[in-house]
């Protein structure tokens, strides 16, 4: 029985495909990683699921299997038909017609309406941009994600002792941790990093409301600015929120880091 890997590769050979580096496509080519993501997902057969990033079918197989919902977004216009034929040739059940795939660029794409999970291996360079679509842009966020998205953005995520301005975004609309690690031998081609699995857990409600988000964004992204100097020389240029501080008992000469998400909501919300 040939593995995913050799499949992959005489898939890819045979329909003289190269990947391109600037889209970060890097196919996953190992069939206990790919399980991993699946289980985290918690697949039901009526979820909505938007793939980002599909590229030839790896996981999109593994999905419509599962699911008779998904949406798989692929920028590289190339792709498309070949990500038809290999749902085609190796899904073990019949071609599913609930597979809608829109070649367009995911940060473009509005997402569902309606309650929906994200899974995808994305690429590593749009995690960022991608969190912010998802939470921010779009008018319903996600029930969960479960991406592949780079270890060291992963583990920055899941901190709780110094966080950064993505761990903020993600934890006030949910809980993240990671599933697994994932080495480089587990893509082709390898990718020069190491990778890891993270899954999502969304509340049914941001931890703020609108208006507290968009000040905390404004806020933050000020003060991270300039993350190793201290609150009282990030923020100098708002005096009251250095006032905000001292009424919370918020040491100013702490850094942006050290603040937990409670501390930011607590700092935007106070009058």
């Amino acid at each position: 029985m040939v593995n995913l890997k050799t499949e992959i590769r005489l898939f890819c050979a045979q329909h003289k495909l190269r990947l391109n580096k600037d889209l970060g496509q890097h196919f996953l080519v190992d069939q206990e990683i790919l399980d991993a993501i699946v289980k985290a997902g918690d697949i039901q057969k009526d979820d909505t699921i938007v793939e980002i990033g599909p590229g030839i079918g790896v996981l999109t197989k593994e999905l419509v299997a599962r699911c008779d919902n998904v949406t798989a977004i692929e920028i590289d216009q190339r792709l498309i038909p070949l990500l038809k034929i290999y749902i085609a040739v190796y899904n073990e059940q019949p071609a599913s017609s609930h597979l809608q795939i829109i070649n367009n660029n995911a940060l473009q794409t509005p997402l569902p309406k309606t309650p929906y999970k994200v899974i995808a291996n994305i690429p590593y360079h749009i995690t960022s941009p991608l969190l912010r679509h998802v939470f921010i842009e779009s008018e319903t966020s996600p029930t969960s994600l479960t991406l592949l998205i780079q270890k060291e953005v992963a583990d920055r995520i899941c901190d709780t002792k110094s966080f950064s301005l993505l761990t903020i975004l993600v934890r006030l609309f949910g809980t993240p941790h990671i599933v697994c690690p994932v080495s480089p031998s587990c893509f082709t081609p390898p990718p020069k990093v190491d990778s890891a699995v993270i899954h999502i857990e969304c509340f049914e409600k941001p931890l703020a409301d609108a208006k507290t988000l968009d000040a905390i964004f404004k806020l933050t992204k000020v003060a991270f600015s300039q993350k190793r100097k201290k609150l009282r020389n990030t923020l100098a240029a708002f005096p009251d929120v250095l006032e905000r501080l001292k009424a919370l008992e918020i040491d100013e000469n702490r850094r942006p880091q050290d603040l937990s998400v409670e501390e930011w909501i607590a700092i935007v919300q106070t009058s």
